[in-house]
């Protein structure tokens, strides 16, 4: 089942492109030690990594109330997951 996600308001792009930035600054320090791992990451600075998706996800809403936080996955070759992959609002 597919749930269609509201358009990202304008502080949720903000949070996406600023957690993107970050996150591709310290892409090569990062590899070694977390590639293929996701990064759940909020204000530009990444909050903590996970083995998968879902659990950042989740961590991602239980700790942020306000929808501002994206889980961006620690890989050279860009991935898109669609709208999750990049951030989530909730409001």
């Amino acid at each position: 089942m597919v749930i269609p996600m509201p358009p990202a308001s304008k502080a949720t792009r903000s949070e996406i492109e600023a957690n993107f930035k970050a996150i591709s600054a310290r892409m090569d320090e990062l590899m070694p030690l977390y590639a293929r791992k996701y990064a759940l990451m909020r204000g530009g600075e990444i909050v903590e990594f996970y083995a998968c998706w879902e659990d950042a996800y989740k961590t991602g809403q239980r700790f942020f109330a306000d929808g501002k936080f994206s889980v961006q996955q620690v890989t050279k070759t860009p991935v898109d997951l669609g709208y999750f992959s990049h951030a989530v609002s909730l409001g």
